[in-house]
């Protein structure tokens, strides 16, 4: 295996490219349990029929765990709207209807969001009685059991050069409520500081789905919360501040 071109650098990984195969190379204090679950959601969405790389092999390398896929040669979608800035609303509109062919399928074996979410809540550092809010808001919002993505957002799609779009990156996939999803990809509009983007995104999915606004909002103290665990000091800072259940009452 030659790991001599590198794709992407993310946060504990490091992701290459040999030949037409991809390989993401975890760090070596990456928990082995998370890298062979994020493996299985991946074969296990596999099995829906959606677009998305497919699994060849988990090994180690140099004592470092390592997950092995197809190559998909294209474009992110975020570099797409880099690219051609007067497209962007076509963009998001491309971006919406793959989510809502995610959310068309079911996976039974993946994690329920709701369990997830309840967990992520407890390890949060929000007050007691915040993290009661929250939890409670949790259990009165609607089962359902459609596959999320969890981190649905343009640089996890790829575009290839005939115009097929993949998914990438299912380590956060979980089975529940789409608007718990399309409440997360709204944050990540924000995060990145595209309010445009963000209320477009959300405008259009709403419009699209035929999903009342007011429902998707009434998850984002929710994932917000849930969300807030992980990601570095600024990132935490602004999703707590969304935290808040009073401000969507």
């Amino acid at each position: 295996m030659k790991l001599d071109k590198m794709i992407a650098v993310r946060t504990n990984k490091t992701i290459y490219r040999d030949g037409d195969t991809c390989v993401k190379v975890f760090n070596e204090e990456y928990s082995k349990a998370d890298v062979l679950n994020e493996a299985l959601n991946q074969a296990r969405v596999e099995e829906t029929g959606l677009n998305i790389p497919k699994i060849l092999g988990v090994t180690m390398i140099d004592g470092k765990w390592a997950i092995v896929s197809e190559f998909i040669k294209g474009k992110t979608l975020a570099q797409l709207m880099e690219e051609n800035p007067e497209k962007k609303d076509e963009y998001i509109e491309l971006l919406v209807d793959i989510q809502m062919s995610v959310h068309a399928k079911t996976c039974p074996l993946l994690t329920k969001l709701k369990d997830k979410m309840n967990r992520k809540i407890s390890q949060t550092t929000l007050d007691a009685t915040t993290r009661y809010d929250l939890h409670t808001r949790l259990e009165g919002m609607p089962k359902h059991n459609k596959v999320c993505h969890g981190d649905f957002n343009p640089s996890n799609i790829i575009i290839t050069d005939d115009g097929a779009p993949y998914i990438l990156d299912w380590s956060h996939a979980t089975q529940g409520n789409a608007s718990a999803d399309v409440a997360r990809t709204y944050l990540l509009f924000m995060l990145k500081g595209d309010f445009g983007g963000a209320n477009k995104y959300l405008e259009l999915f709403c419009k699209k789905s035929d999903t009342a606004k007011q429902y998707v909002q009434k998850w984002m103290p929710i994932v917000a919360a849930s969300q807030s665990v992980k990601g570095n000091e600024k990132e935490r800072e602004f999703l707590i501040s969304w935290t808040n259940v009073v401000d969507y009452e």
